[in-house]
């Protein structure tokens, strides 16, 4: 498995919604709304969810194997980092 693009809008009238991704993978499969989150003390990746009727948030689409989620978090904070410094010197 290969992700083969990231994308990142970043988000700046929210306090802890960052950013919002989309990755592809080998090119033919896309997720999106990957949401990048101010932690308390790091950003990380949430992967796209939704709001159960108790109100707990269920992951739509996410990594089986903790390396992956790793790598793509990692990439993820990779293009935000890089979105952020484009968007400052704009």
């Amino acid at each position: 498995m290969q992700i083969t693009d990231t994308r990142v809008r970043i988000v700046r009238n929210d306090e802890k919604l960052k950013g919002v991704a989309s990755i592809t993978i080998d090119d033919c499969f896309v997720i999106h709304d990957l949401k990048i989150i101010a932690g308390p003390d790091q950003l990380f990746v949430a992967m796209p969810s939704r709001r159960t009727k108790d109100g707990e948030f269920k992951d739509i689409a996410h990594p089986i194997v903790s390396e992956v989620r790793t790598e793509i978090s990692n990439l993820v904070l990779a293009a935000y980092e890089k979105a952020l410094a484009e968007s400052e010197n704009n």
